[in-house]
């Protein structure tokens, strides 16, 4: 079922993907274990979101930018951290993709000074690993 087709409709377009990534119950629930996981780690969750975001944007998967960009508009706008905060949790998302995990301690270091944890780093580096699962999947079924 090509997803593309209905460029609007992300109701229908996640229950494709959801029937398409059930092939394999194993993998979609892996994927739905460790969102939950993610969901309740201590990143606020703007910054939840921003890593997701920067993940599905870089992995080119439509469908979760989308679904993402939703989650995002929806949260309450008077919780939101500083544009720079959430800046600094993306270009750390970016380079802990780009060095595979072994960031520079000057990297570290940048995103501690915006008030993150060493904890918030190592919960970056989950929700890359969870929402690498669910991109490649989707895009692998081609749901993205």
């Amino acid at each position: 079922m090509p997803l593309a087709a209905q460029p609007h409709d992300l109701p229908a377009r996640t229950a494709a993907a959801i029937a398409l990534l059930k092939e394999s119950p194993h993998t979609f629930d892996g994927f739905l274990q460790l969102s939950g996981i993610f969901e309740s780690t201590t990143l606020d969750p703007y910054s939840r979101e921003t890593v997701i975001l920067t993940v599905a944007t870089r992995n080119q998967c439509h469908l979760c930018v989308d679904m993402h960009e939703g989650k995002l508009a929806a949260l309450d706008p008077a919780d939101a951290p500083s544009a720079e905060r959430l800046d600094a949790v993306r270009r750390f998302t970016l380079q802990v993709l780009a060095a595979s995990g072994a960031v520079s301690d000057a990297d570290l270091d940048a995103f501690l000074a915006h008030g993150y944890t060493r904890q918030n780093a190592l919960e970056v580096v989950l929700g890359i690993g969870t929402y690498t699962l669910s991109t490649f999947a989707n895009r692998l079924v081609r749901a993205a």
